[in-house]
Formats: C-alpha cells, structure tokens, sequence
C-alpha cells in the first residue's frame, strides 16, 4: 500500500473552483502520473492540499507547514498536479524545498496525462483569469 498526497494550485482550486477531478481519475485508475504504481498495488490517498500561493520570501516554509500533515499520517509519495507542473514557475524551487526537508517522501511532478500542451493550457487559464468579473465594488458604487 503506497499512501499518496496531492499538492493542488491554490489559484487553481481557490480562484477557478478546480476540485481536482482528472487528478483523482488517474489515482483511481492509475492513469497520467500514477502509471508508474504497479498494477496490484493499494493507492491510499491520504490527503490534498493547496500550495500556499505565490511565494513571498516565507513560501517554501509556509509549503513545508502544510505538507508536514500529511508526514503525520505517514504519506509515502507527494504529487504535484498538473497544474502545479504547468503553471507554477516555483514548482523546482517547492520539489527542491520538500526533498530536503522530507527525504524520505518522493515527490513527483505530475498527476493526469497532459490532454493539451503547457503552452496552450497557460493561455486558457490565463484567459479565465482575465476575464471581467463583478466584485463587491460594483455593488458598492451603483448609483441609482
């Protein structure tokens, strides 16, 4: 039994309502990154969580705070999604972070198989992310 742990995009899961569906699919049916796990062995996933954003000067140990929850229940391989692969510039700086602090972890970047290239998908998200959305001034400035 191989107890796994998946790191989400905050941006991804927060601010675009992504619940990881395509990830959970290839843990399920060992598809995308999860291949690799022989056929008759147990994934167990022990938990998900978010990355803590963007980094500032204190986000390698604000990510090594949360991903310690999941060492106390014993996870053996850590997962970043895919978009943490595609759209995080600071995903080598977080594996690096991870595999120095937990070396006994293994930390793999990917989850599902890539249906789109990167640069394609960036440009999709990117579009999400820019697109007009009503916020709370809207509310606060009309004027009737």
């Amino acid at each position: 039994m191989t107890k796994i742990g998946i790191l989400t995009c905050s941006n991804a899961t927060q601010d675009l309502g992504c619940s990881s569906p395509s990830c959970l699919k290839s843990l399920r049916k060992k598809l995308g990154a999860f291949s690799v796990y022989d056929e008759s062995e147990d994934l167990v996933l022990t938990g998900i969580i978010n990355c803590p954003g963007c980094p500032t000067l204190t986000g390698p140990d604000k990510l090594l705070q949360r991903i310690k929850g999941l060492t106390e229940f014993g996870v053996d391989v850590i997962h970043f999604t895919y978009c943490m692969k595609a759209l995080c510039p600071f995903t080598n700086k977080y594996k690096k972070a991870l595999e120095e602090a937990f070396p006994d972890i293994k930390i793999v970047v990917g989850t599902h198989a890539v249906a789109i290239e990167p640069e394609q998908y960036r440009e999709k998200v990117k579009k999400i992310f820019n697109q007009d959305r009503k916020s709370m001034v809207d509310i606060i400035l009309k004027r009737d």
